[in-house]
C-alpha cells in the first residue's frame, strides 16, 4: 500500500523537519481534492484530478493510490470517465492515510 522505502528516501532527501511539512501539505491538498470528488464529482475534471492525485501519491510513496488514480486518469483520457470508479480511490486513500499517519 505504501512504499516505506520511498518515504525514507524522501526523508533523507529533504530532512525530517521539511518532510513533516511536505507530508502535512500533501495530506491537506489531497484531502481537498478527495472531498471535492465526493461532494461534487465532475467527470470532465477526472483526468486532471486523478493526475494530481496520482503524482502527489507517487511522490509520497502511496503506491496503491497512485496506481488506482493512474488507471482512472487513463480511462478519463480515453473519454471513458463514466467507467472511473471513485469508491476504491476514496477507500485506498483513507486506508493509506491511516497507515501513514500511524507510523
Amino acid at each position: 500500500m505504501i512504499s516505506w522505502d520511498r518515504v525514507n528516501e524522501l526523508k533523507e532527501e529533504i530532512g525530517e523537519e521539511d518532510f513533516a511539512e511536505v507530508a502535512e501539505m500533501f495530506l491537506e491538498e489531497v484531502d481537498e481534492v478527495i472531498e471535492r470528488l465526493r461532494a461534487t464529482p465532475e467527470p470532465d475534471q477526472y483526468e486532471q484530478d486523478l493526475h494530481f492525485l496520482k503524482s502527489s501519491s507517487l511522490n509520497l510513496g502511496f503506491q496503491a493510490l497512485s496506481k488506482l488514480c493512474g488507471e482512472g486518469e487513463r480511462l478519463a483520457a480515453e473519454g471513458k470517465a463514466d467507467a472511473v470508479q471513485l469508491g476504491p480511490v476514496f477507500e485506498t486513500y483513507s486506508a493509506s492515510k491511516e497507515a501513514f499517519t500511524a507510523r
